[in-house]
């Protein structure tokens, strides 16, 4: 799954997988220290191959990195706090 190239794009609060000319994404607000993941997408015809996961992933590695206490208003990020 680390074949994906994840860009994270902060004035957009945001990280964006591009595969097939599509782009997942996973959104994020801060508040002082924390970091809320608020929501993530993946357009239907890609879902279910874990790319969701690999953005999840590098967003909670991103904001672990930058000591951010996380929170998520995001059902499917709270299965991996």
């Amino acid at each position: 799954m680390s074949d994906y190239t994840i860009e994270h794009q902060p004035a957009q609060s945001r990280f964006v997988l591009l595969k097939d000319a599509k782009e997942c994404v996973l959104d994020y607000s801060i508040r002082g220290t924390q970091i809320d993941f608020t929501h993530t997408y993946v357009p239907f015809g890609l879902r279910g191959q874990g790319l969701a996961e690999v953005l999840v992933e590098a967003g909670l590695s991103w904001a672990r990195e930058q000591n951010y206490s996380l929170a998520a208003s995001c059902w499917y990020v709270q299965k991996f706090l």
